[in-house]
């Protein structure tokens, strides 16, 4: 399928042997410190010589602040998805949203049984990978209690949280056809290793990948590409893989990016040297060559026009399929009828002009009054353009998606004040002190990446717009005015949230901004994407 326009993530792979438990933190520290984007500690709870990843993992957060952190793969076998789905989401909420889930259907069969762990056929292993996925989301997903009777797990009422403040993936270690199709159709990310899966053989699974996840009605893009590698630097290229100069890995590794569409490279480094070196002059030279061919050959950017880079949650998947046997069953409840906004005057201004400062003061939207350009045929654009532009498009409905979540628990919160009301007990009533904190927490932390998000498109991505196409400036200028309704609409929010904590009375108030944010940036959100996703595709603007 080739290049996605992932985000490149460059990463240390830890052997966690207990003998190493010094040098393992102080390697952590260091890949942080040398900028690397993520650490991968591999999981063999059977293995007696080695730390338990469960417990090396929080102990290498503690001691990083930036560095994103993955299991890397765990043993599904012997960690059961439920109690795993808690520790997950723990973490990624005292690490400060920078944890993701490598997943693996469970290696080394006799360690495995040896721990008292299943036996398991190789399709009794994808399946209950499958089962596995559906629990952990679940139990992610504010709700009401989760039932769900698998062939290998069973849920009885479990109540879903903590809550991560991020979208945590779900990455899986595959390299068999029925693996590798799973992963196209669930996962959000793949994770083969050289060893095991050489470079030569990634084409084939790829493909594998890729046609599981457009017959699952899925964009092959939601799938990361995760390879774990080793090697070894020397003056001299060679024909091996990962077996020569800085500038042959370099070239390598751009090729897997640009051929396959891997962005993740994660390095088991014996010594220092290596890592530093792989920090120091891989990775950049990686991105370079990446972002040489970026967008490429068909979508040549026109002058002026700016490459954007962020966060790359987009590439999640927004909803995520199980089979009717395997989807775990939970219960929501309707949304509530949500209030009109007030009125916008719109105010032509001829050219654009980014800053705060030369905003007016606005209280509310008016469709009507939105500027709105002649559209044009995306038939046109080749897949890759068309692609690039749906991107906005994936970043928004992962919004919309969290948005519902926080309705849901809102009114789930909100029933069961009612039932703590009538029972009028010591253990409800703190249970209920308990939901209101969590709830408190989850608006917030959408609100914190809600503005991450409009600040992004404020800094890069609407100058780069204006800069690129003159005609897009009214419509610009429309949506930075409509983020300044929505940045007052969560400074409401903020006070709706404070206030309930202090007082359980003012849950209604915080009912009443999520109705009027629902009604408000569900409309910007959709103005945006009428307008923005064709120039987005067009000028091949990266985001």
């Amino acid at each position: 399928m080739g290049d996605f326009g992932h985000e490149l993530w460059f990463g240390a792979g830890l052997v966690p042997k207990a003998a190493d438990a010094e040098r393992l933190v102080r390697q952590a520290v260091t890949a942080e410190e040398l900028g690397l984007d993520i650490l991968g500690v591999q999981d063999h709870p059977y293995q007696p010589a080695f730390l338990d990843a469960w417990m090396l993992l929080p102990v290498l957060a503690a001691r990083t602040t930036r560095i994103r952190l993955f299991p890397d793969v765990i043993n599904l076998p012997l960690r059961p998805p439920a109690v795993l789905a808690r520790g997950a989401a723990s973490l990624d909420i005292l690490s400060g949203g920078r944890v993701e889930i490598g997943l693996g259907a469970g290696a080394f069969a006799n360690g495995v049984h040896a721990m008292g762990g299943p036996a398991r056929s190789p399709g009794e292993a994808m399946d209950a990978v499958a089962e596995a996925i559906g629990v952990l989301r679940a139990l992610w997903t504010p709700g009401e209690p989760v039932v769900f009777g698998g062939a290998h797990y069973r849920l009885d009422g479990a109540r879903p949280g903590p809550f991560p403040p991020h979208a945590i993936g779900v990455w899986l270690g595959a390299y068999k056809r029925r693996m590798l199709e799973l992963s196209g159709r669930l996962a959000d990310g793949w994770v083969p290793s050289s060893g095991y899966a050489a470079p030569e053989e990634l084409a084939g699974m790829t493909k594998i990948v890729d046609i599981a996840a457009e017959d699952a009605g899925r964009d092959p893009g939601d799938v990361r590409r995760v390879y774990n590698v080793s090697g070894r630097f020397s003056s001299m290229s060679s024909a091996g893989f990962l077996d020569g100069t800085p500038a042959q890995w370099a070239e390598q590794l751009a090729e897997l990016t640009l051929s396959h569409g891997f962005s993740v490279f994660v390095l088991s480094a014996g010594d220092e040297h290596t890592l530093r070196t792989f920090a120091g002059e891989v990775a950049p030279a990686v991105r370079e060559l990446v972002d040489r061919e970026r967008p490429g050959p068909e979508t040549p950017a026109p002058p002026g026009a700016a490459r954007i880079h962020g966060s790359d949650e987009a590439s999640r998947p927004t909803t995520h399929e199980l089979d009717e046997a395997a989807r775990p069953t939970t219960h929501g409840s309707d949304q509530a009828s949500r209030p009109t906004t007030n009125e916008l005057d719109e105010t032509a201004r001829p050219t654009y002009r980014s800053g705060k400062a030369a905003r007016p003061a606005i209280r509310g939207l008016d469709e009507a009054s939105r500027p709105r350009l002649p559209k044009r045929d995306m038939g046109a654009l080749s897949a890759r353009q068309r692609a690039n532009g749906r991107r906005l498009v994936q970043i928004h409905d992962h919004l919309r998606h969290e948005l519902t979540q926080i309705r849901d628990a809102l009114e789930q919160v909100a029933d069961g004040r009612s039932e703590a009301a009538a029972l009028r007990s010591l253990i409800n009533e703190m249970t209920m002190r308990q939901n209101y904190w969590t709830l408190g927490s989850f608006c917030a932390s959408y609100c914190r990446i809600l503005t991450a998000h409009h600040s992004i498109e404020d800094a890069h991505m609407f100058p780069a717009l204006a800069t690129a196409d003159a005609s897009l400036v009214p419509v610009v200028e429309r949506l930075e005015q409509e983020h300044e309704v929505v940045a007052d609409i969560l400074t409401g929010l903020d006070a709706a949230l404070v206030a309930m904590i202090e007082d359980p009375a003012g849950l209604n108030a915080v009912r009443d901004q999520v109705d009027l944010l629902s009604e408000v940036l569900l409309s910007h959100l959709a103005y945006e994407e009428e307008e923005l996703v064709e120039p987005l595709a067009r000028l091949g603007l990266d985001i």
